[in-house]
């Protein structure tokens, strides 16, 4: 034993040897399914993401055409959809959920319908404003509605 260290390799005590061969054949196996698995599941998550544009960053073509529009206003609180278009405003739309507690929309529709019916050019853009209470599946489902109704760029904006 050079130098008083203990190898393991002697014959007295029954000691086993401490050298082991390490198979790295299952270690690359498993890292090769981790690996394609991030990979698909990274593909989903680029198809399932909303396109929403935070408030304030837009190029200029699209500034000018949102000057020749009127604003549209949707602020959300857990109680209540407030719509304004420019200085006017709508009634606020009380928060109701269906049996699977999932919030109604069915009046907010009706209100951008007629909202959208009655200004000269037809709206295209909303921002809007979710409390910080507000559910994130129900602010989904209220940026789903307005991209239905025909609302392509929704921005958002935090509450002040």
């Amino acid at each position: 034993m050079a130098g008083g260290m203990d190898l393991g390799t002697s014959s007295k005590g029954g000691k086993k040897p401490l050298d082991t061969a390490i198979n790295l054949v299952p270690f690359i196996d498993l890292m090769a399914v981790t690996i394609s698995f991030l990979i698909m599941t990274a593909v989903w998550t680029q198809i399932g993401r909303l396109q929403v544009s935070q408030s304030g960053g837009i190029s200029q073509e699209e500034q000018q055409e949102q000057e020749n529009q009127v604003p549209v206003n949707l602020t959300v609180t857990e109680k209540e959809l407030r719509l304004s278009a420019g200085p006017a405003s709508f009634d606020p739309i009380p928060v109701t959920r269906n049996e699977k507690n999932k919030i109604d929309l069915t009046r907010l529709a009706e209100k951008i319908k007629e909202l959208k019916s009655t200004l000269s050019p037809e709206p295209t853009a909303i921002t809007v404003t979710p409390e910080d209470t507000v559910r994130y599946e129900d602010l989904v489902r209220i940026i789903d509605e307005c991209k239905g109704l025909g609302l392509e760029n929704v921005s958002l904006a935090s509450m002040s």
